[in-house]
């Protein structure tokens, strides 16, 4: 029904009555918080509709530049600051850069089986990109999201051993090429290795577990690519 109505019960007609909350149902809401009028504002009632005021103190919009690396450097999450051309900075950005390839990957008519798993491993990359930005290992255990385990290797290893089931044995080397997903995979598996490298080449040394998480990481995209263009029937070129 509408607020602001004549309501006729039992052949009576009622004028429209304002609802009014209970005091004490308004205390607890004012006390505890509840719903977005206690935690962020305060709502009225205009003409027969609830008005929120936002308290804009909860609202502050977090800005995309801080000017913080004007100079060139940049902070980690133990709050150190180094030389954006640090060893380390530059072993996360091309962490970074493999994540923005399989998004490409993934505009570029990705099978939809298979796009789970890519995000998956988007995600993945997240945390390895966090780890490494985290040299005196401040995050905290609970931020399960931001670290890899054993799991996650063997969840690769897995994807590899099924998806080659599909395809014909490999006998010799092969050309990158293909369709467009299936290239664009064989450029991410390339870019992945040079992440590799950045990582291995680090001091103090990283987590091993990264190291091998994007080893294999490097291996499944090329499954990936010979997968796709497989079932587009795209033949691979021998080297």
């Amino acid at each position: 029904m509408w607020y602001g109505s004549s309501v006729r019960r039992h052949g009576r007609s009622r004028p429209f009555r304002p609802y009014q909350v209970r005091s004490r149902c308004r205390k607890r809401r004012r006390s505890g918080g509840a719903g977005i009028s206690g935690a962020f504002g305060v709502a009225r009632r205009e003409r027969g509709f609830f008005v929120i005021s936002y308290n804009r103190e909860r609202f502050k919009l977090v800005k995309i530049y801080t000017r913080t690396g004007d100079t060139g450097d940049t902070a980690l999450f133990d709050n150190s600051r180094v030389s954006k051309a640090d060893p380390r900075v530059d072993a996360y950005g091309e962490v970074d850069e493999v994540n923005a390839w399989l998004g490409l990957v993934r505009s570029a008519g990705l099978p939809s089986d298979l796009e789970p798993a890519v995000i998956h491993i988007q995600r993945d990359l997240f945390a390895v990109g966090a780890q490494l930005a985290d040299p005196a290992e401040k995050l905290a255990d609970r931020v399960t999201k931001a670290f890899i385990t054993d799991a996650d290797v063997a969840r690769l290893e897995g994807l590899i051993d099924t998806l080659e089931q599909e395809l014909p044995p490999l006998t010799r080397f092969i050309l990158a090429g293909g369709n467009t997903a299936g290239s664009t995979l064989h450029l991410a598996r390339t870019v992945c290795r040079r992440a590799e490298r950045r990582i291995v080449a680090l001091l103090p040394p990283a987590d091993p577990l990264l190291i091998r998480y994007v080893n294999r990481l490097s291996d499944l995209l090329f499954v990936l690519a010979r997968v796709v263009n497989h079932r587009a029937g795209q033949p691979e070129t021998e080297w």
